[in-house]
């Protein structure tokens, strides 16, 4: 019967002291990171993006695991987009400096077409001088230390620069109908009114336009690898049902107004206007064979910067209507699709790039006026009206 007892004692004295030693031991904490709740949260953006952007103040929800492929694509893209910066930044200042001064210091060159084209240069060259600089500074150094006001002027003027494409583009193609439909109205020197007051609309309408990006961009901080970081982003949580409705609907909206809007309205009028020449093909032409000449040729130059336009914006567009209606980001095998589009993202961010510097270029290997023009400025700048 003792030796029950004694057994007890012991079993109880066991179970006693395991239960303290449970009691004493240090619980077992997992490292918290501070950065975990944002990569996340952010989990998605910066799969289709590429760096971890913060999306605070969004319910939780259950979101894919992250792709584990390397990240070479995005490192090497800096350094293209770089070098391609630089070259736009300088071939897109002197070509559309030249292309202004050209315009302002002959007067045979001031007219509706060329005025048009000039304010085309010009939006383009606000775009370059602010634009540009900004950006690629913004892609190597990941921080924001320009400001909130910066950071959204930085946009309107990308998109009021756009707009002023656009809409440049419809206006000549509009003119140049117009100018086919009137057989007989000679192009005279210098800017009519109503071109002048079609120059003002359209800048207004642009920078319009554009007033909801500046709204929509703004600054985020995060804590990043032991780094207080500043982001200039399009803001993921809206304030106004407007503005959440413009951040689903812009890729739409951008591709629609500031893409095949442009290239819908010079089919339809260049169409109009191939249709009135072979209607009047044998009337007024003969007598006006040299003046028709000149307008053919500026009808050119007017398609041909129209065609420009469409293949620099192409893969910028087709990367972000492609991604909004194949990508699925709960698709386990979507990092293949997602490094497609990364790369096709890339490719348009620069083409569209192209697409401030490229037009002098255009016009100078379409238009015979236009180039003489370059060449004479190049050697002197006296000799440019002696050739008209």
């Amino acid at each position: 019967m003792k030796t029950h007892l004694l057994c007890l004692e012991f079993l109880i004295l066991a179970v006693h002291v395991l239960v303290s030693s449970g009691q004493m031991e240090p619980k077992k904490q997992v490292p918290s990171n501070p950065l975990m709740a944002t990569q996340r949260l952010g989990l998605v953006e910066r799969d289709v993006q590429g760096p971890v952007r913060p999306n605070i103040t969004m319910p939780r929800r259950r979101l894919p695991p992250m792709c584990t492929g390397p990240t070479e694509i995005r490192d090497t893209f800096k350094y293209i987009n770089t070098v391609v910066s630089c070259l736009v930044f300088v071939v897109g200042i002197i070509g559309n400096s030249t292309l202004l001064r050209i315009i302002y210091k002959n007067k045979c060159m001031r007219n509706g077409p060329n005025i048009l084209i000039g304010s085309l240069a010009l939006g383009d060259l606000l775009h370059i001088i602010i634009g540009i600089p900004v950006n690629v500074y913004k892609l190597l150094a990941e921080d924001w230390p320009f400001g909130v006001t910066l950071c959204k002027l930085v946009p309107f003027v990308q998109k009021s620069s756009v707009g002023i494409t656009v809409l440049s583009l419809c206006a000549l193609s509009i003119d140049r109908y117009r100018a086919v439909a009137s057989w007989s109205r000679i192009k005279g020197i210098g800017v009519p009114k109503w071109m002048a007051i079609e120059i003002a609309l359209i800048w207004i309408l642009s920078i319009i336009l554009a007033v909801p990006e500046a709204i929509a961009f703004d600054m985020i901080t995060m804590d990043y690898k032991g780094e207080h970081l500043r982001i200039c982003l399009l803001h993921p949580m809206q304030k106004t049902d407007f503005m959440r409705f413009y951040k689903s609907a812009k890729d739409w909206w951008l591709f629609g107004a500031y893409f095949c809007l442009p290239l819908a309205c010079t089919a339809i009028f260049y169409t109009l206007m191939t249709c009135e020449m072979l209607r009047k093909k044998n009337g007024v032409q003969i007598a006006l064979s040299d003046h028709l000449k000149q307008r053919r040729e500026v009808a050119k130059t007017v398609f041909c910067l129209v065609l420009v336009f469409a293949l620099c914006w192409l893969p910028l567009h087709l990367s972000r209507i492609l991604k909004l209606t194949i990508y699925d980001e709960k698709d386990p095998n979507r990092c293949e699709l997602l490094s497609f589009f990364l790369v096709l993202d890339y490719i348009g961010i620069n083409m569209a790039s192209v697409n401030s510097c490229i037009n002098p270029i255009a016009l100078y290997m379409v238009s015979k006026r236009f180039k003489n023009c370059f060449r004479v400025r190049c050697h002197s700048p006296q000799e440019v009206s002696s050739n008209f």
